[in-house]
């Protein structure tokens, strides 16, 4: 039998998936998980934390990815682990631009968000800073250019990434791998020690 709280949150992500993040109300999340709107309050406090938890264990998971790269300083090559990065960071993008587009568009929700992310350290910019960190690493023992600026590249990386995805929700593009090898092979032109 699927805990509660699980069957909440799988119901949650059918519900805005279905209907979208503004008509998800907690009544319809009640409905789809077959319990009442009281029983949700009793694992979570509010609805936005019914959607972190979508976002954070239904959709494919970044930061695990970005941590990954902290273990391979020196290790590989930085065009493998970062088309690897690349891919993750595409179809994370790709899945949560939705539930991120209804945020944006409800001020009273985005506002929790911010609350909820404020309080867990958390957020969009957490990812970033660990690629420029894995970069800045990189670069300490000669595999990056000491001209490189690793805060700059880790916003490019994953801003091309997003884009990416956010294109990909409109038109269809294709596979990934191409782009996502010739978007690292030019973010490691300017890169690469001289």
């Amino acid at each position: 039998m699927v805990p509660t709280r699980d069957r909440i949150v799988g119901a949650a992500e059918h519900v805005i998936q279905e209907l979208g993040l503004v008509r998800a109300t907690t009544k319809e999340i009640a409905r789809a998980a077959g319990c009442s709107e009281a029983l949700l309050y009793k694992h979570f406090r509010t609805k936005e934390e019914i959607f972190l938890a979508v976002l954070l264990e239904r959709m494919p998971a970044l930061r695990p990815a970005t941590l990954r790269l902290g273990a391979r300083v020196g290790q590989g090559t930085i065009a493998g682990n970062l088309e690897e990065l690349a891919g993750s960071a595409i179809e994370f993008f790709r899945r949560t631009i939705s539930l991120a587009g209804g945020m944006l568009g409800d001020p009273s929700l985005l506002n929790g968000f911010r609350q909820m992310l404020a309080a867990s350290g958390g957020g969009p910019h957490v990812p970033v800073t660990l690629l420029a960190s894995y970069i800045r690493e990189e670069q300490r023992i000669g595999r990056v250019s000491q001209d490189a600026d690793p805060d700059a590249a880790a916003a490019l990386l994953f801003g091309a990434c997003f884009h990416r995805a956010f294109l990909s929700n409109l038109v269809e593009l294709g596979p990934d791998d191409i782009l996502v090898h010739e978007l690292v092979r030019t973010l490691l032109t300017g890169l690469t020690p001289r």
